[in-house]
């Protein structure tokens, strides 16, 4: 198979994925972005590359958002929203973290492809994404290498959600360019 011929391969599970995940979830997530006081974001390996990506984005859209681990990050309360990554369905810092956020008063957005596990069982808000991770066995349900399925829909699903975020907040192209950092 040529390389042309596995990227069409993805292209076709990433829009397999996508056309499965609920828009009621979507809305709601949202909903949840634009409503939120500070936005949180975090995620582990390849998923937390995308979650740093998306906050980079709802940055250029004017919304006050930190990644956990960055010296900058604010603590999270009550109007505020942790988003969070956790496509295996469990991983033991985003549980750590969830109970600090749950403690203290912050809501919970997390996109997962296992909805069912207990960990994503405990968000107040919950996407889900029907894509391999990590949790199944290799090559069950995708021809990718481990999380891929999962870390690649998130990206688009991502960029799907930003001209949406845009019109809802009212951010022209060049508001979100001027957000753009100007030390590269």
């Amino acid at each position: 198979m040529t390389t042309y011929e596995i990227a069409r391969q993805i292209l076709r599970e990433i829009d397999r994925v996508l056309s499965q995940v609920s828009e009621t979830e979507i809305d709601d997530l949202c909903d949840a972005i634009t409503g939120a006081r500070h936005i949180i974001v975090y995620g582990l390996g390849r998923e937390g590359l995308v979650m740093r990506g998306f906050a980079m984005r709802l940055m250029h859209l004017g919304l006050d958002v930190a990644v956990v681990g960055d010296m900058t990050t604010p603590p999270i309360g009550p109007g505020d929203l942790f988003l969070v990554s956790c496509g295996p369905g469990y991983l033991s810092t985003v549980q750590a973290l969830t109970g600090v956020a749950r403690q203290a008063g912050g809501r919970i957005a997390m996109l997962t492809a296992q909805p069912h596990a207990s960990l994503p069982q405990q968000a107040d808000l919950l996407v889900y994404l029907p894509a391999q991770t990590m949790a199944e066995d290799e090559q069950s349900s995708s021809t990718q290498a481990m999380g891929s399925a999962f870390e690649q829909a998130l990206w688009i699903l991502f960029d799907a959600l930003v001209p949406r975020l845009q019109t809802s907040l009212g951010q022209s192209a060049e508001e979100m360019r001027r957000r753009h950092t100007n030390m590269e």
